[in-house]
């Protein structure tokens, strides 16, 4: 008879230090036999080293994410990046982000992050662990992924539970005698829970039992640290939308970048607000933290 066995997968922490150490608290209660935190550590939020630090010391796996390699790239000036990212105003989030990871000395350990791991333990089926899908860490399991997709991605890997991350939206999906999971997101989850995600994986009794966990943690703190460690006063319209999607659990600046492509505007406040007007995307925060930092944050107002 085999033994129980557990494993916690968290990803997309996106240096929001409060929100991972609340996970932390939470997966070291469960006492799982291995943890994974599967890429996307860094960017967006104002405390990647320190995420990074934390994540290390407590010796648990990683991945690699793909905002962990934009963070590569941007050091390197990788020319598979757009030139024109390096100058553009909007895009000084990434760099100031890069610059910390950087400078923390974290760039090779980034750099040698495998891409997948797999879970084999006897008597369960194997799991395949990846970022987004094992195909791409920019391909995530979500609603929008056709089933067409995910009988391509069985067929290439077959594994009968592949889990991902990279959507920032928890979710379990059966396909014929497969499971396909997404662990959600710790720092920017964005289905309005505000709560951090994650998943534990149990093996018992010949199969594995997901459980989606979600954890609170201290909002206004982690709100707090994208002023005062610089990020916001330093890099611009990009960083304060960062905070406005962790202020609100909802996508903001992807969705605002795609309208601006299309519409052919510039990625400036102004446009931002003319995309609101535009879309109605709505800034409704779950909490007091929340809605203090937008309101803070002048993003939501009619100006431009």
């Amino acid at each position: 008879m085999s033994r129980d066995v557990s494993v916690a997968i968290l990803a997309d922490v996106h240096g929001i230090l409060p929100a991972f150490e609340a996970v932390a608290a939470d997966v070291e209660a469960q006492a799982p036999d291995r943890v994974i935190v599967s890429g996307d550590m860094v960017n967006r939020g104002p405390q990647s080293p320190e995420v990074l630090d934390a994540i290390h010391a407590r010796g648990w796996e990683m991945l690699l994410g793909n905002h962990d390699d934009l963070l590569l790239m941007w050091t390197r000036r990788d020319p598979a990046l757009p030139a024109g990212w390096f100058d553009d105003p909007f895009w000084a989030s990434t760099a100031w982000c890069a610059a910390q990871v950087d400078a923390a000395g974290w760039g090779p350990t980034l750099a040698g992050l495998p891409m997948t791991t797999r879970i084999v333990e006897d008597d369960l089926p194997a799991v395949l662990v990846a970022h987004g899908s094992p195909r791409h860490y920019r391909e995530g399991y979500g609603r929008h992924l056709s089933d067409a997709a995910i009988s391509e991605i069985v067929e290439m890997h077959p594994y009968e539970v592949l889990v991902g991350s990279h959507t920032h939206i928890q979710m379990e999906r059966r396909w014929g005698h497969h499971l396909v999971l997404n662990s959600g997101a710790v720092g920017t989850p964005f289905d309005g829970d505000a709560r951090a995600q994650y998943l534990m994986l149990h093996g018992e009794g010949g199969r594995w039992r997901p459980e989606f966990r979600r954890v609170a943690y201290d909002r206004a703190a982690a709100l707090e640290a994208f002023a005062t460690s610089g990020y916001l006063g330093e890099a611009g319209l990009s960083a304060r939308l960062y905070q406005a999607e962790v202020a609100v659990a909802r996508s903001l600046l992807v969705p605002f970048q795609m309208w601006s492509e299309t519409h052919d505007e510039p990625r400036d406040e102004a446009a931002w607000h003319r995309f609101r007007r535009t879309v109605g995307r709505s800034l409704r925060a779950p909490d007091e933290a929340g809605a203090a930092a937008v309101e803070a944050s002048g993003l939501a107002t009619d100006d431009g």
